[in-house]
């Protein structure tokens, strides 16, 4: 397994870490867990982030710039839905 690889595999594994503490943070039902939850949410974040941020320094995660005009078009869309 390549470097690429690896870092694909740990970026889809701590975003299904993030999924998971968010519906634990949503679901809980006490201050306590609620708590625990979401500072464990918060701190997985941070660590995708970081995987994210490493990637596409190395050009491993490429994004691409939306047009304004698509932007645009989508905000009137949702606009209009309110």
């Amino acid at each position: 397994m390549d470097d690429k690889c690896l870092m694909e595999s740990l970026l889809m594994s701590v975003k299904g870490v993030c999924d998971l503490y968010l519906h634990g943070t949503i679901e809980s039902n006490t201050e306590h867990v609620h708590s625990a939850f979401d500072q464990a949410l918060c701190n997985s974040l941070t660590i995708q982030n970081e995987i994210y941020k490493k990637m596409a320094a190395k050009g491993w995660y490429l994004t691409e710039q939306a047009e304004q005009q698509k932007i645009n078009q989508l905000k009137q869309k949702f606009s209009q839905m309110s």
